[in-house]
């Protein structure tokens, strides 16, 4: 199956907008940069919009999460928009119990620990994305020429929080399932895979130009576990949208010794967090892929000299990659600065090429 004919990739509306050029290796018209949690915390207008309204029901309310994505778009002049959900939602699609408890993260009524309870989980249905078709659609329709960027959780997150319940700071369950119960790990991470495609794919082919897999908590796990473990399930996820020929992105934190295992399961563009220089990341790619970052999010609060210099360092570096499009390490910390964001990004759009 291929894109609609008035997708905004084959329109004519962003295949040539800088990010996409940089995403695919060619020459951008300027230096493109988002930032990963852009839709969000740090301004005034989303804490304002957001009052009152749980995170999952804001997600899936087409006409709030279309107006929190456009917000730092309008704001910031970045060259992308990021789909402003969350990676638990295709659970909640699906009748997992979850829920976003603020202060602690996602949360689930039970944790899905054995075979039976993996074998219990139900499927996500396809109608069931519907209202993020709609908001992706409503949110491609003000964009323009600015591309949207679908977004997925990594089958290794989504099953780190299914196992654990909650959020963990060293994934003992999901590492331990993947030793002591292959074959349950093996399941879940399938499940977790096919819940992810499924809401990539509906971001896509409802006008999203680019999808980005984000593994938060990958760099838990050594190389050997990720390869048996993890690479397949995340190459699984990717395998529902590749199809559709937009130009997806891998991102993961704590990743350093992952990168090479990272791009080959399959993507166009890596992402590098703020922990490895990009130039020593593209040495260990070996020039092969694009890269994204990878700024300090804890720079945005350093005296503006301190982070221009930081700015201009994270750019000098990327320049030897085959493409370079500049993001944070991570996401945008919630006190940031909103005017400090808009100033780094016309910093980067004035930097030469």
């Amino acid at each position: 199956m291929t894109l609609s004919a008035n997708h905004p990739l084959l329109d004519g509306r962003t295949a040539g907008s800088p990010l996409i050029a940089a995403y695919r290796g060619e020459k951008p018209s300027r230096r493109p940069v988002w930032f990963m949690r852009q839709a969000g915390r740090s301004l005034p207008e989303y804490r304002k919009l957001r009052e009152g309204i749980g995170m999952l029901d804001s997600c899936l309310k087409p006409d709030l999460a279309a107006e929190i994505t456009l917000q730092p778009v309008r704001r910031h002049d970045v060259d992308a928009g990021i789909f402003f959900s969350d990676i638990v939602i295709p659970l909640k699609l699906a009748g997992v119990d979850v829920d976003i408890v603020p202060g602690v993260g996602p949360v689930l009524g039970s944790p899905v620990r054995t075979a039976a309870d993996v074998a219990n989980l139900p499927e996500l249905d396809d109608a069931a994305l519907e209202p993020i078709r709609e908001a992706v659609a409503l949110t491609v329709a003000e964009l323009g020429s600015t591309p949207l960027i679908g977004f997925a959780g990594a089958p290794f997150t989504l099953a780190a929080y299914m196992v654990e319940g909650r959020p963990s700071r060293d994934h003992l369950g999901p590492r331990t399932m993947m030793h002591a119960e292959p074959e349950t790990w093996d399941a879940l991470a399938a499940w977790a895979a096919d819940a992810s495609g499924k809401f990539l794919r509906a971001q896509i082919e409802a006008g999203a130009s680019a999808g980005q897999l984000f593994d938060s908590w990958a760099g838990s796990l050594g190389l050997a576990d990720y390869e048996r473990h993890v690479a397949p399930a995340s190459a699984r996820a990717l395998d529902a949208v590749r199809d559709l020929g937009a130009p997806l992105v891998h991102f993961g934190t704590g990743t350093s010794e992952l990168l090479v295992a990272m791009r080959d399961v399959g993507v166009d563009v890596v992402g590098v967090d703020y922990r490895l220089p990009l130039a020593e990341a593209n040495r260990r790619l070996g020039g092969t892929v694009p890269l994204q970052g990878n700024i300090d999010p804890a720079l945005l609060s350093a005296p503006w000299e301190v982070l221009e210099q930081h700015v201009r360092d994270v750019v000098a570096s990327g320049s030897g990659a085959p493409g370079h499009v500049v993001n944070l390490g991570h996401g945008v910390p919630p006190e940031t600065d909103p005017e400090v964001l808009t100033r780094v990004v016309s910093l980067i759009h004035s930097i030469d090429q």
